[in-house]
């Protein structure tokens, strides 16, 4: 692509930007993940696993005051996308966080845009 504009352009910057931007299947990947946590019921599981090691439908539902449905659901969505993973015992599904999940983004990232967006700190 050139620098043909009609304004002065810094040509330094626009190669340092467009070095650091994602390509455009990354971008998308990462847009899929996003839409994940968009959800309320999906990201409070995501905050409720991170606080214990593991819990089975039953066990967020309460967390939660949802239904097993909704439960599963998410947790189902979550699992597909790689941010949670399963043991069983039985007829029991335990869920957990994978182990590379970036704990630091629940921990930080999201209570910071939480509070810089006026909302209530997280607990």
């Amino acid at each position: 692509m050139t620098l043909d504009h009609p304004h002065p352009v810094d040509a330094a910057a626009v190669d340092a930007s467009r070095s650091a931007t994602l390509d455009p299947e990354a971008a998308e990947q990462l847009r899929q993940l996003l839409v994940l946590l968009c959800d309320t019921v999906r990201l409070r599981a995501l905050f409720a696993l991170r606080a214990t090691d593991e819990l089975c439908v039953g066990d967020l539902a309460l967390v939660l005051d949802i239904s097993q449905d909704q439960s599963s659901y998410a947790l189902r969505q979550l699992r597909a996308a790689g941010l949670v993973r399963t043991r069983r015992d039985g007829r029991v599904v335990y869920y957990r966080l994978a182990d590379a999940f970036p704990h630091e983004l629940l921990d930080h990232c999201l209570r910071e845009l939480l509070a810089i967006s006026g909302g209530e700190d997280l607990p």
